[in-house]
């Protein structure tokens, strides 16, 4: 029997915390943490994904290194994050490969703060916030372009130029 490189279609439960407080004004959702995120146990941890160099560069802060300074940047800045899916099967990182979604509960960050704009990192995440939550909270959200490293047709540049509207909510 031949070997192959096709990656198997799992079951998987979203373990990392949503991180936010009292002080959040924004929400950013991801879609479901990547093979390397889980790996890292935190949000966007793959090395070429671009979600925290655009982050520090809009808000003028050094990029965060580790998983503490990370939250410490969200949480200064009043900036809450999580993700759209508390379960799904995906086969490795791909979005494209979601199916079986169990949304998370957004509703413990929107009854700690006070969110004025919800943002969704991704086609996947603001198709999947449309779908699953936006029934319950009625807020909409703005879709930002995915800091993914496969939306390599995002430049950093035009990244941070589309991420600049968050700002406007800080």
């Amino acid at each position: 029997m031949a070997k192959t490189n096709i990656q198997e279609e799992l079951r998987l439960l979203h373990t990392i915390p949503p991180v936010f407080n009292q002080n959040s004004k924004i929400l950013i959702l991801g879609s479901f943490p990547s093979v390397k995120s889980r790996e890292a146990e935190f949000f966007y941890g793959h090395k070429q994904n671009r979600f925290w160099k655009v982050l520090a560069t809009l808000l003028n802060e050094r990029i965060s290194e580790n998983t503490d300074e990370k939250k410490q940047l969200l949480l200064t800045n009043g900036i809450a994050l999580w993700d759209v899916i508390k379960s799904c099967t995906i086969t490795g990182s791909s979005d494209s490969s979601i199916k079986n979604v169990v949304p998370n509960d957004i509703d413990p960050i929107l009854q700690t703060a006070n969110i004025s704009q919800i943002f969704t990192n991704g086609s996947t995440a603001d198709r999947l916030y449309k779908k699953h939550i936006y029934p319950f909270t009625q807020m909409e959200a703005i879709k930002l372009p995915s800091t993914s490293p496969a939306n390599a047709a995002f430049t950093l540049d035009k990244l941070l130029r589309e991420w600049s509207v968050i700002l406007k909510y800080l």
